[in-house]
């Protein structure tokens, strides 16, 4: 089909039909290009073995720090209870921001200061909630939700869909910075 294609064209157009794991799997099919996709963002592609680094980190920081009393309720439908009293951090980002709803209570863990923190309570459209009782921190502080630690892969797995659909999700109101390195 190619030569006949680039006969009627009379020219040879470029051909490609590899994507991240293709190049992977298939080496010997790269034609003339390939389209690398999820794989140049660092994103492990299916089948594949390679220690690719990650080059998305999706950050927010903690907007507000509460203490409430052992049996209060955080978030959509009162969701988490408090089992002692507790210090609750509200995080600046929600299922609006592309965080999905399924990553709170419990399934979904961020870093703050160095610490792994689970979301407590249901995703809210604007914020989200973790538990900071045994914790030292600070309004301001930043939380990444997604980078080096935790994965793209551990939030796409927390929310049992791909990384593909965890970062199409991000929406225009995320703050995109670019850096050169």
């Amino acid at each position: 089909m190619y030569e006949q294609i680039s006969k009627f064209l009379k020219y040879n157009p470029d051909r490609h039909a590899l994507n991240s794991a293709g190049t992977i799997r298939f080496p010997d099919q790269q034609m003339d290009m390939v389209r690398l996709g999820i794989g140049m963002y660092g994103v492990q592609p299916e089948l594949s073995n390679l220690s690719l680094e990650p080059v998305h980190t999706l950050k927010a920081t903690i907007s507000q720090i509460k203490t409430i009393p052992a049996g209060d309720t955080v978030g959509y439908n009162r969701q988490w209870k408090a089992e002692r009293i507790s210090k609750v951090a509200t995080i600046s980002i929600g299922y609006a921001d592309g965080l999905m709803r399924v990553a709170g209570m419990g399934r979904h863990h961020v870093l703050l200061n160095g610490h792994l923190v689970p979301l407590i309570g249901r995703v809210c459209m604007d914020m989200c909630f973790i538990d900071v009782t045994d914790m030292n921190c600070s309004e301001g502080d930043e939380v990444i939700i997604f980078g080096k630690t935790p994965t793209l892969d551990q939030l796409a797995r927390a929310c049992h869909t791909s990384s593909y659909e965890v970062l199409s999700r991000l929406s225009g109101r995320v703050q995109r910075v670019f850096l050169n390195y």
